[in-house]
């Protein structure tokens, strides 16, 4: 019999945003307990920076603006982010982020994604289906829609160099 799960302070998000962190850029911190039903992660984006536009087919996420600002990209237009700005972005909804002149730092929260399998793709000659390793965030484990992307669609991070 498994024992229960046992509730926790995992971090403060003042350790994450201080400190050497407070240099950083990507993923400040990830949920990484096992057996855990949900993701979440700190991400600080630089001035200017961002996310392109994209869809995630499966989950919705909650994404909580925690430092700085910018502005969320729709198909309805852009709309301002600051500091406390509680976003939901619905599985299927075409969305991007961008960070303005003082960066952003937030929080994402979704369901944690079931593991990566790849299958029904097939080269044109038959054989293996081709490596699609190139499109998966080391940081967080998506796989990018996108066949051009340089940056993860969830959490920023650049995507390994393609050969």
């Amino acid at each position: 019999m498994t024992p229960p799960a046992t509730a926790t302070v995992l971090t403060t998000l003042d350790a994450q945003l201080a400190g050497p962190a407070a240099e950083r850029q990507g993923a400040l911190w990830k949920l990484a307990e096992p057996g855990r039903g949900l993701d979440a992660n700190v991400i600080r984006m630089v001035p200017g920076g961002g996310v392109a536009e994209h869809s995630d087919d499966v989950l919705d996420v909650l994404l909580i603006v925690l430092d700085g600002d910018g502005w969320l990209g729709t198909p309805a237009g852009r709309q301002p982010l600051g500091p406390h700005a509680v976003v939901w972005l619905p599985r299927t909804s075409r969305r991007s982020l961008r960070a303005g002149d003082n960066g952003l730092v937030y929080l994402t929260a979704h369901p944690r994604r079931p593991g990566l399998s790849v299958s029904g793709i097939r080269s044109a000659g038959g054989g293996e289906p081709p490596c699609r390793l190139d499109r998966v965030c080391a940081d967080c484990g998506r796989l990018s829609q996108e066949n051009d992307a340089r940056f993860c669609g969830r959490c920023g991070h650049p995507l390994p160099e393609r050969p």
